[in-house]
């Protein structure tokens, strides 16, 4: 294991202390912080990433297998990993800030039952492979050791992003319309969905008019929650995302964008209503994925977070946010190379200014303490590794 203590002439915040496991803080801003970055343990694959991390500092994600063909959703605690296991089939992952601190960690998995429509789904763009999933893709909850598979709307595929202290799971679940605004091979179209909090409990989210799909990426501690209604498309972003959405007390709202015509994500919510994500920003790129960070609040609606400056100066995006207001994701090139960044106060940082042997390609989240996590290339081995961001006093 890789660790480096690195000394850090930026005004980041530094966030301590903390009772019973829950963050009691101050926020001191001004102050040289130091981060202590370490690489964590991977299940022998070339490739691992860190998607959540919650306040008890339990930092969930995925590891490729030694074969690098297949992929199982982890949990790192203290250092040590945990394997989540599947729903049968070879492949499972935790993709979104899950973000509770009761222990239930939520994401997908393949199960070992054939997909009888051949369909992408969503779960294809985070599984290894070309082109689909071969087996029906289904959101699950782990928690204690046990992974339970979460029902769908009569539709084959779902999908579970986020969690939180009430128990309540937000994700997109198939029905079995044939709806023929998706793209081939989707073919069924799907609604974003909260489970819980009892079991078997599956609710449907509200859509936009004229709207056909949805997803729902992650919900807070006020049961306030994110998504995007679109058409169906090709389940996967693009014009699904044709509305980043706000649901609040049965009703659901457009938030904006920042001027494009696809792609428009939220991807976290803190307790403030505070939302980061990405967006398109130009029509021109219709659906192409060429977006930017943004952060968007009750007063000041959607605000471009921009990117970093050259040359990771083409996109960005936004995947997590604390709730003192510190957001993280990554900048990227033309040609997908990426570092990953913070921002506060107004500021985009790139993380690679910590001093890091290796490169931070991304932040995908960051916890009240500020500890963040995401993944960085490791130059030494020529792989991908999930790493653990965590300030310090000195």
């Amino acid at each position: 294991m890789k660790i480096l203590i690195a000394l850090v002439v930026l005004s980041f915040a530094l966030l301590a202390g903390a009772a019973h496991g829950e963050p009691n803080v101050s926020r001191q801003l001004g102050d040289d912080v130091r981060y202590d970055i370490t690489q964590l343990p991977s299940l022998g694959g070339s490739s691992s990433a860190g998607f959540s991390i919650n306040d008890r500092g339990w930092v969930s994600g995925r590891s490729n297998l030694p074969d690098n063909q297949t992929r199982e959703a982890t949990l790192w605690r203290n250092g040590s990993l945990t394997r989540l296991g599947t729903l049968g089939g070879p492949n499972s992952v935790v993709r979104w800030p899950v973000k509770n601190t009761r222990g239930i960690i939520t994401g997908i998995s393949q199960t070992d039952e054939p997909d009888p429509l051949n369909e992408d789904w969503s779960c294809s763009a985070f599984f290894p492979g070309a082109t689909g999933t071969g087996y029906r893709c289904l959101g699950f909850r782990w928690q204690n050791g046990e992974m339970t598979p979460l029902s769908t709307l009569g539709g084959t595929h779902g999908f579970a992003a986020g969690t939180n202290n009430a128990g309540r799971t937000v994700g997109w679940a198939e029905n079995a319309v044939h709806d023929p605004t998706c793209v081939p091979p989707q073919v069924l179209q799907f609604h974003p969905v909260v489970w819980g909090p009892n079991e078997g409990r599956i609710q449907e989210l509200p859509l936009l008019s004229d709207d056909t799909s949805g997803a729902a990426t992650a919900i807070n501690d006020r049961g306030q929650i994110v998504g995007i209604t679109g058409i169906c498309d090709q389940a996967i972003g693009r014009f699904s995302a044709i509305h980043a959405v706000l649901w609040e007390d049965g009703e659901v709202t457009d938030i904006g964008n920042l001027g494009g015509v696809a792609w428009h994500t939220p991807n976290a919510i803190n307790l403030h209503g505070e939302i980061v994500g990405f967006s398109n920003f130009s029509a021109a790129d219709g659906g192409e994925y060429h977006p930017h960070a943004f952060l968007w609040t009750e007063s000041g609606g959607i605000v471009d977070l921009g990117t970093l400056p050259l040359p990771f100066n083409d996109n960005s995006d936004a995947w997590g946010i604390n709730n003192w207001g510190q957001a993280v994701g990554r900048s990227c090139d033309a040609d997908g190379n990426c570092h990953a960044f913070l921002w506060q106060d107004g500021a985009m940082r790139d993380l690679n200014e910590l001093g890091y042997e290796d490169v931070l390609i991304a932040a995908f989240d960051i916890d009240d303490f500020g500890r963040i996590t995401g993944q960085a290339f490791d130059d030494e081995t020529g792989t991908f590794v999930a790493f653990l961001a965590t300030p310090a006093l000195g």
